[in-house]
């Protein structure tokens, strides 16, 4: 919105400022940060009178966990609130992928919202359906897929870029829709399956969206791209801002998540927020690099897919408890020790994932 102050500037003074990327970046990673730092108490307040007992805690988890019941949960609309106000702030209007993040971000959040009502008002970990929850998540991500095509330049449309190797698109044709959507889903499940400890899957979403920010930034600029020998996909660039919001949102978040937890996240934070890492990268067409980026919530993931299938097949456990963090919970890792050592290895594998701009 404040994008438009620039039809004032005569390209010398302070209007001009709102030209820039950057610039816009700053004052949406800041607005957001105000945003949760003047509204978090408020909001926990409201949730803490409303939702009576708070989160369910479930009676299989590890013992420790017991203390934390009573906990509100839904602080994801802190989250959700400060991204949403700082991107349609900061962010130009006119972008269509800036629609598009926002679109996805605020459907799966939507999903997430229902699902954590279900589980306050029924006092019962399973919340709303399963088989609904995802049919509406896939549903969500295939028009996402599909508007993320269309808008996409005509080279690139149902292809699928490949890290390291240079100039390699694979044209998967109309199976990239369903591709992506997979994307999208497995991103926003993956990250909801993470979110299991005070602080743990926030910073991880962080770290993964501040490096696919960069990336977004890096192929929405022609001169990038060419230096990098990378695709160039218009527009992209502005995702940065919306990157930023969600880093000021998500520190702003942080403050009152950090152990012992004032508020959870809850499945509206966390499928939100993973919706957005999956659309991000169907954006910047550089879904690959997503697993790599965002490989912690592929671990957390693959735990529990691999828990329950040799379980099924053996009736045998292959962790101690699944998701892996809790695994290392069982055998007496300390809460803080587990969310700092994830935090460790998000930022490596970020860090690997920036890499392949440059390795080709």
């Amino acid at each position: 919105m404040l994008y438009w102050l620039t039809a004032w500037s005569d390209g010398g003074d302070f209007f001009n400022l709102f030209r820039y990327i950057t610039f816009r970046s700053g004052g949406a990673f800041l607005t957001a940060l105000f945003f949760g730092f003047l509204f978090g108490p408020p909001l926990i307040n409201v949730l803490r009178r409303t939702q009576g007992k708070g989160q369910p805690i479930r009676d299989d988890g590890p013992e420790g966990h017991f203390i934390k019941a009573g906990t509100p949960t839904m602080g994801g609309l802190l989250i959700v609130g400060a991204l949403l106000t700082s991107t349609l702030l900061w962010a130009r209007l006119d972008n269509p992928f800036v629609w598009l993040v926002l679109f996805v971000t605020m459907s799966f959040g939507l999903i997430g919202f229902w699902d954590d009502y279900a589980k306050v008002s029924k006092q019962n970990v399973k919340g709303a359906p399963g088989k609904v929850r995802l049919g509406l998540g896939f549903v969500i991500a295939g028009v996402a897929a599909y508007w993320a095509t269309m808008v996409h330049p005509e080279p690139l449309q149902y292809k699928l870029a490949l890290p390291v190797f240079k100039d390699t698109l694979i044209n998967m044709g109309l199976l990239f829709i369903p591709f992506a959507m997979f994307v999208i889903v497995g991103a926003a499940n993956a990250v909801n399956l993470t979110d299991g400890l005070d602080g743990l899957a926030i910073m991880p979403v962080m770290i993964a969206a501040g490096a696919l920010g960069i990336i977004a930034y890096a192929v929405g600029r022609v001169d990038f791209t060419e230096y990098l020998d990378v695709h160039y996909v218009p527009g992209t660039g502005e995702i940065l801002v919306f990157v930023a919001g969600l880093a000021g949102g998500g520190l702003g978040f942080l403050w009152y998540n950090a152990p012992p937890a004032a508020v959870f996240m809850g499945d509206t934070g966390s499928l939100a927020l993973g919706g957005a890492l999956g659309a991000i990268a169907v954006a910047a067409k550089h879904e690959i690099v997503l697993a790599i980026v965002g490989g912690l919530f592929v671990v957390e993931a693959l735990s529990v897919i691999i828990q329950v299938l040799y379980f099924k097949r053996t009736g045998k456990r292959v962790f101690l408890m699944a998701p892996i963090h809790h695994h290392y919970e069982k055998k007496g890792w300390a809460e803080p020790q587990i969310v700092i050592r994830f935090w460790i290895i998000a930022l490596i594998l970020a860090m690997i994932g920036l890499a392949t701009l440059k390795v080709r």
